[in-house]
């Protein structure tokens, strides 16, 4: 037998090597595993979408059950990853029932998941009107709190739904990698962890996610940007065919949710605000105007990044946009579209604002802001002067909203935003579809009377924050 000498050998590894498939070569060289997640993106009646981020290229499957057993199993067909796509797969369950209880664990070249072969439990959405709650936040800076034990709280309060309404990350770079590093960061850290897995996470964005501080349309880097938030998050929809964007419309429990992106299409805040000063663009109003038109769920609710209310004048939220916000607000009334309000992040505050519309033949918006689940407090609030201040600034510190829907044959939702503790900032809101309707005025029937006291101070002449400020 001839020998081999010590040079041919190794090039015969090597080719050997250079023609085996990846998932081979996993199993070769190591073991496949996730990077990060699993985690639960957009839920419908019937079907879940499962997010998660590899090692490698290799086959990536969602193994589910009714049973936490597992003797019921089924598994999906085999994702595999890209490169170019930072790894990462969002996989959709179908053929699922309404309102159930699944278990799930991944699979990675056809093995459990080494670092987690555990299940994790999820649920289904409901197939019609449901009672259900909904958590939300944004200004998450690993940076500044790489524990963030306000995701322990809302953990706690087990609400059906997270809402992202950005600065997720706090990147400020124009680097694709930068950005994914961050994501990769954020989803890694452990108090994180049992929401991702068990409770649907969907998201928009703001500058720092987007960009730089303060981005608009002008960024080069946009579409690079939104290539990258695309692969972190499993949203139902990025935008529609003719306009790109991370934008979209939810639907849950008889409730529909319009997630608004501020950044791809808006001009720079500091032009002046002309007739075509836009922060949604053309393309992305028109379509939130025919789906709110097309919407009959009793409440419909916009999300936005910033501020709906001029509380930050002029700053970088809709108080620099007011002109395209009251063509909004104008619409709706016109419209006779009823049950509208808003959610928003951005202000490193706890907030409860109203623009009082039904002064102007429509009815009164209201806007809860919850920002920062891990940011320092905005200290500037004193200075500030919304249309109407419902609730007293929350300024102690990190927090997260909460709703509260009631949808039975009286529907409701209570508002209210939460400490890091969980424990709740106010007394609750309470608005029913009655309240969000042309004609009605209910502003001052929910203020709170110190804040009464404060408006009617500010619109006699005098400072909004005078002896009493807290």
């Amino acid at each position: 037998m001839a020998r081999i000498g010590r040079r041919s050998f190794i090039a015969r590894a090597l080719a050997l090597l250079a023609a085996t498939p990846a998932s081979a070569l996993a199993k070769a060289l190591g073991y496949p595993r996730l990077l990060e997640g699993p985690m639960v993106g957009a839920v419908g009646p019937d079907h879940l979408t499962i997010w998660s981020r590899a090692s490698g290229v290799f086959d990536v499957q969602v193994e589910y059950a009714t049973d936490r057993g597992f003797r019921d199993a089924k598994t999906t067909p085999a994702v595999r990853p890209a490169a170019d796509g930072d790894l990462c797969t969002a996989i959709r369950v179908d053929g699922l029932k309404p309102g159930a209880t699944y278990f799930y664990r991944m699979r990675l070249d056809g093995v459990l998941d080494r670092n987690a072969p555990v299940a994790f439990r999820t649920r289904t959405a409901p197939a019609g009107p449901a009672d259900f709650r909904v958590a939300f936040g944004s200004c998450c800076r690993i940076q500044l709190d790489p524990e963030q034990i306000v995701f322990s709280a809302i953990a706690q309060q087990e609400p059906d739904l997270f809402f992202w309404l950005g600065d997720n990350i706090y990147c400020d770079s124009d680097d694709a990698a930068a950005m994914a590093d961050l994501y990769a960061r954020q989803r890694s850290v452990q108090r994180l962890q049992p929401l991702l897995r068990r409770t649907p996470q969907l998201a928009i964005w703001d500058d720092h996610d987007y960009g730089y501080n303060n981005g608009d349309r002008h960024s080069p880097f946009r579409a690079q940007a939104m290539r990258v938030f695309r692969n972190f998050w499993a949203n139902p929809a990025y935008g529609v065919p003719d306009t790109p964007g991370c934008f979209f419309k939810y639907a849950y429990g008889g409730v529909d949710f319009f997630f608004l992106d501020g950044r791809y299409h808006r001009d720079a805040p500091s032009a002046p605000d002309a007739p075509t000063k836009t922060m949604l663009g053309e393309g992305q109003k028109r379509w939130l105007k025919a789906e709110l038109k097309a919407s009959r769920a009793p409440f419909k609710v916009l999300i936005s990044g910033t501020g709906w209310s001029t509380a930050d004048m002029p700053g970088d939220s809709w108080s620099a946009f007011q002109r395209e916000r009251n063509e909004l607000f104008d619409f709706i009334r016109d419209e006779k579209i009823t049950g509208v309000f808003g959610l928003s992040g951005d202000q490193h505050l706890g907030e409860l604002n109203c623009i009082p519309w039904s002064e102007k033949g429509g009815y009164d918006f209201y806007d809860l802001t919850s920002s920062g689940l891990a940011q320092n407090i905005n200290d500037d609030w004193p200075d500030q002067a919304p249309e109407v201040r419902i609730r007293e600034v929350f300024s102690k510190g990190y927090n997260f909203g909460m709703l509260e829907f009631r949808m039975g044959s009286n529907p409701s939702v209570t508002l209210n935003v939460h400490d890091v503790l969980g424990g709740p900032v106010w007394d609750p809101l309470t608005l029913t579809p009655a309240d969000l309707r042309n004609g009605v005025k209910s502003w001052e029937r929910t203020i709170d009377p110190k804040q009464h006291a404060r408006l009617r101070r500010f619109r006699a002449g005098g400072a909004y924050y005078g002896p009493d400020r807290p």
